[in-house]
């Protein structure tokens, strides 16, 4: 089936590379009954990729079913997935069947497959070997023929690292991988999608078509989208229905993205930014580090003056010129500007110039802790105690800025 035929039939909005690169695959690996590991991040749109794959395949005549791992309590997602004979445990008044065999001959979709327990992925693993499993309370082996999709938004290598997900499994699952792009990747699918949700809405609710002026449009375009297609959809429903003017401008577009997701996605963020945690240590370890390389040229230039007289003879004969070499000398990261200046020795023009040999080496700290609180009391100072204010110069949320000032107890 062509590209375009399978995006009208299922429903799919866009013309991106990588959008266009997963549905290829899907389609290639839709005939075959080899295991699919889906991966992106939440409100992505995995689950419509799972439709295209059983849709497509020889089993689309069969039963589909979508389970959310996540969703189902640790207890009791074995008798979900396999079933349990009756007095397996305590409520098991009867008999009951699992998803493997109800959807036998079909395809089950296994979404967010990082939240299965340890126990229950090694079951799952004999069926995808095997074919065989055997029900909660029950000792006899069973049958099926299920076709196994399983799609996550978290990064599964990662938890095999933590002892979280089988490597077995993982491998087991990836034969192969699927990942869909995240709409900040699609940049120019954002406005299409968004006239196809609006276009429904207010068909939906009756209400006038809705238009964006060119900075609205820009500010879609340019929006990390967290969310994904999902938060897209949201904000186009609410526009249809809260908006009286039906000309939105990117005023009110603002008013629909979330004031903490507006600081960190405006304008929008690299894809791979560090954490807010760590981001803070780097910032941190960054002026440590230029505040060190600051002051070991300032003792060269202190050295080079003491062993020879100065840095040329002009220097040395024109106190003036040396004043304002002290001047220039400047090291980040003290005072409200952001500005440490080297406070400059005082010459008296109409006295000899000499330079003494005696200088002392003053150690200087390079306690984490200490470099840290000083920097938040600092950055207090210059916005007369706004914690808020104070928070976006270092850097950080406001709710961290909390925590360290009780940690530090500042």
């Amino acid at each position: 089936m062509e590209l375009q035929e399978i995006k009208q039939r299922f429903g799919i909005i866009g013309n991106s590379p990588l959008l266009n690169r997963a549905i290829v695959i899907a389609n290639q690996v839709a005939p075959t009954d080899i295991s699919v590991l889906i991966t992106g991040e939440s409100g992505s749109g995995k689950e419509v990729f799972s439709h295209i794959i059983h849709q497509m395949s020889p089993r689309k005549h069969g039963p589909f079913i979508a389970v959310n791992c996540g969703a189902i309590p640790e207890g009791t997602i074995d008798s979900e997935l396999f079933g349990h004979e009756k007095g397996a445990y305590t409520g098991a008044v009867g008999e009951r069947k699992g998803y493997f065999e109800t959807v036998n001959g079909g395809t089950i979709f296994l979404d967010e497959i990082a939240e299965m327990p340890l126990g229950t992925q090694a079951r799952l693993l004999r069926v995808l070997e095997s074919g065989q499993y055997i029900k909660v309370g029950s000792s006899k082996v069973e049958k099926t023929n299920v076709r196994v999709i399983a799609a996550t938004n978290v990064d599964v290598y990662e938890a095999v690292r933590n002892g979280k997900f089988r490597e077995d499994l993982y491998y087991r699952l990836n034969t192969v991988p699927l990942r869909i792009p995240p709409l900040r990747e699609r940049k120019e699918d954002v406005y299409l999608l968004f006239r196809k949700f609006t276009a429904d809405f207010t068909d939906k609710y009756r209400t006038p078509p809705i238009q964006l002026d060119e900075e609205a449009q820009q500010l879609l375009i340019n929006y990390s989208w967290p969310g994904n297609v999902r938060q897209l959809k949201n904000m186009a429903e609410q526009l249809a229905v809260l908006e009286t003017s039906r000309l939105i401008t990117a005023q009110v577009i603002m008013n629909y993205i979330p004031a903490e997701a507006g600081r960190s996605n405006l304008p929008m963020r690299m894809e791979n930014q560090p954490k807010e945690d760590i981001s803070e240590r780097d910032i941190l370890y960054k002026v440590l580090f230029d505040m060190k390389r600051d002051m070991v040229e300032l003792k060269k230039l202190v050295a080079d003056i003491i062993e020879h007289g100065g840095v040329s003879t002009s220097y040395t004969n024109n106190p003036q010129t040396l004043n304002q070499l002290y001047r220039d000398i400047e090291l980040p990261g003290n005072g409200g500007d952001g500005q440490f200046t080297i406070q400059q020795p005082v010459i008296n023009n109409n006295a000899p110039f000499n330079i003494t040999h005696d200088a002392e080496e003053v150690e200087e700290s390079l306690s984490l802790v200490e470099k840290e609180s000083d920097l938040i009391r600092k950055a207090l100072k210059k916005h007369k105690g706004k914690r808020k204010l104070a928070a976006n110069e270092l850097g950080i949320s406001e709710r961290t800025l909390y925590r360290k000032i009780k940690e530090l107890n500042l």
